[in-house]
């Protein structure tokens, strides 16, 4: 499976506006995910936020509907800067300590 890691830092003075429109973003991915994905905060800096997304099966259809959703939602006014998107997959062997 594929996981999406989102990070960005948010305008000090749009964090509501933004919280609001970003949890809707996760409701509209949740059909893409195997968990239901989720919000962060960091913990030394609140105006950096991660999206967490799980489990997505049909890469593809993920980056379609969330490249749809974010221009629907007008997140990107406000940021502070772009988001960074991470991909990650589990691995085939997993790593095994000494």
């Amino acid at each position: 499976m594929r996981h999406a890691y989102i990070y960005y830092r948010v305008d000090a003075a749009q964090a509501a506006r933004a919280a609001a429109r970003v949890d809707t973003l996760l409701r509209a991915l949740a059909p893409y995910c195997g968990a239901p994905p989720r919000r962060l905060v960091r913990c030394d800096d609140a105006t950096t936020w991660m999206e967490v997304y799980e489990d997505i099966a049909d890469w593809p259809a993920f980056e379609a509907a969330l490249q749809e959703r974010l221009d629907a939602l007008g997140i990107a006014g406000l940021l502070d800067g772009p988001r960074h998107l991470e991909r990650f997959v589990t691995p085939a062997d997993p790593i095994r300590k000494p």
